[in-house]
């Protein structure tokens, strides 16, 4: 990298840390003024929840990254991608959609239905501005499949933004947990987009997202002194979104979170069994679980930050694309035999209770 491009990702972090550092006492005095503070109940049993701590973090954390991520757009680095602006564009709208619309949510609560009514209109959103899916890499021989019709191209690409949206919502459970989760993707998607693919504009997107998650987790981690609130949904999008801009490498950001994914999938699975809405929040997920077993906040945390960077490390470390498949077959299996371990301790506890 040249000394232009070195100083671009530093003014873009220290921008995005500094103004999400500033925005955080401000988010955290009009959540208070407005209501817009946690409750105790449901899922919802920390002591930060008692403690009604603001729920604005999230909006901080989002508005952070949009004004780091803009001011990136004027600065002097190669852009060899004619249709990237455009893909800002659709970024940006779909973010401030969001971020308005969980302002409501925080306020209101809004039900499930709204909620995907307003994820659908960001993942629709990025779509219309082209960020969207066109083909795969094919792990066995390496050699990129035909572009899809559009009709699969629009519904991998709503299908994947929808689910990155629930995962980092669902995950954002614990203090510390999504923000610290997405500091981690943002490191890895960086690395992979400067020093493998060489996309040194698109990967001030990734410097914005670490520098605006950093400044968030600092006030999040344990004991948090705000919450992400409905900004996790914006997050999600932010990550779905990078994913695949510029042609980030879904592959690369499935090995850092398909912790949460499949926790994501497993409890929504759990729920349409159980004819309830796969949308609704509880405490079946992994980490509340782990909770209930009696592990800290801390090391439940830490243990993500293990598991997720883990992984990051080895899809960039190995080259191989069909060893990253064996490999990310070889953990969801792992990870599924984890949840059965946890679900059937689960069990017998209900069941001692009940007796």
């Amino acid at each position: 990298m040249s000394l232009i491009e070195v100083a671009a990702f530093l003014t873009t972090f220290g921008l995005a840390l500094g103004v999400t550092l500033l925005l955080m006492p401000v988010c955290d005095r009009l959540g208070r003024r407005w209501g817009m503070v946690a409750r105790a109940g449901g899922r919802r049993t920390t002591d930060a929840d008692y403690r009604r701590v603001s729920k604005l973090g999230g909006f901080g954390l989002a508005l952070g990254f949009v004004i780091a991520a803009s001011a990136a757009q004027i600065l002097p680095v190669p852009r060899f991608d004619p249709y990237e602006i455009v893909r800002f564009t659709g970024l940006i709208l779909g973010t401030l959609l969001l971020m308005f619309a969980g302002l409501i949510d925080d306020r209101y609560e809004l039900k499930a239905l709204p909620q995907f009514i307003i994820q659908s209109g960001a993942a629709g959103i990025a779509i219309g501005f082209q960020i969207f899916i066109q083909y795969f890499n094919n792990p066995v021989s390496g050699q990129q499949t035909d572009p899809f019709p559009y009709i699969v191209t629009v519904a991998l690409s709503y299908f994947w933004l929808m689910l990155m949206m629930n995962t980092v919502n669902f995950l954002d459970g614990l203090d510390g947990l999504a923000g610290g989760v997405a500091i981690i993707a943002g490191l890895v998607l960086f690395i992979n987009g400067v020093f493998r693919l060489g996309q040194i504009s698109v990967s001030l997107l990734h410097v914005a997202l670490i520098g605006a998650a950093l400044g968030f987790t600092l006030f999040n981690f344990n004991p948090a002194r705000i919450f992400m609130g409905s900004g996790a949904v914006t997050l999600g999008f932010i990550l779905g979104s990078l994913s695949i801009i510029g042609g980030a490498k879904m592959a690369t950001i499935l090995f850092v979170i398909v912790l949460p994914l499949l926790d994501t999938i497993w409890q929504a699975m759990t729920r349409l069994r159980q004819g309830r809405n796969p949308f609704e929040g509880d405490r079946g997920h992994l980490h509340f679980r782990l909770l209930d077993m009696g592990f800290s906040q801390r090391q439940i945390v830490s243990g993500y930050y293990a598991f997720c960077a883990l992984f990051g490390v080895l899809t960039l470390a190995v080259e191989s694309r069909l060893f990253k498949l064996i490999a990310l077959g070889a953990m969801c299996v792992l990870i599924a035999l984890g949840f059965a371990l946890v679900a059937r301790w689960r069990a017998r506890q209900d069941a001692s209770a009940e007796a």
